[in-house]
């Protein structure tokens, strides 16, 4: 559930934003996602090279340098998708991005892609952190094992 500003609870549910191992965001090895000054969420241990959709919603923010894109989905739900770590040091080489700010999304729909080879030879990790940046949202529970176009179902509950 997702209560912002005494709004009424909602179900949430998300889409992994990529295929791969998902991990507790306390794992990642970076303090400003594991110790959640940015929010709370999950990462992925991509085994593919793109980043999906995880809600329908719209584009608010993609990074000049394509390692990050921010959403709002409904209900006023804010993410954030950060592919990589360290991956901001590249200047936008080895992403392409498939969408751009403002524009609406559907879930599933392909977002930006990454050139794996080319980032692990520049010794970046692939870990990618899905950020739930509203303030008072915490993720409650995670389902895996469902499949969809955009890899595993989370079904996130938030308070």
């Amino acid at each position: 559930m997702f209560n912002l500003l005494g709004k009424k609870k909602q179900k949430v549910a998300l889409f992994a934003p990529a295929k791969g191992r998902i991990m507790d965001i306390s794992d990642v090895p970076d303090d400003v996602f594991s110790q959640k000054m940015m929010g709370d969420g999950i990462a992925i241990d991509p085994i593919n090279d793109e980043i999906v959709a995880p809600c329908d919603g719209q584009i608010v923010l993609l990074a000049q340098t394509k390692h990050a894109i921010a959403m709002r989905c409904r209900g006023d739900l804010e993410l954030l998708i950060h592919i990589g770590l360290d991956t901001v040091d590249l200047g936008g080489e080895g992403f392409v991005s498939y969408v751009g700010t403002g524009e609406m999304v559907c879930i599933g729909e392909r977002l930006i892609g990454f050139d794996r080879e080319f980032l692990e030879s520049q010794g970046k990790s692939l870990i990618t952190a899905l950020v739930i940046t509203n303030n008072d949202a915490k993720v409650e529970q995670i389902e895996k094992n469902i499949s969809n176009t955009g890899g595993e179902v989370m079904l996130v509950t938030c308070k």
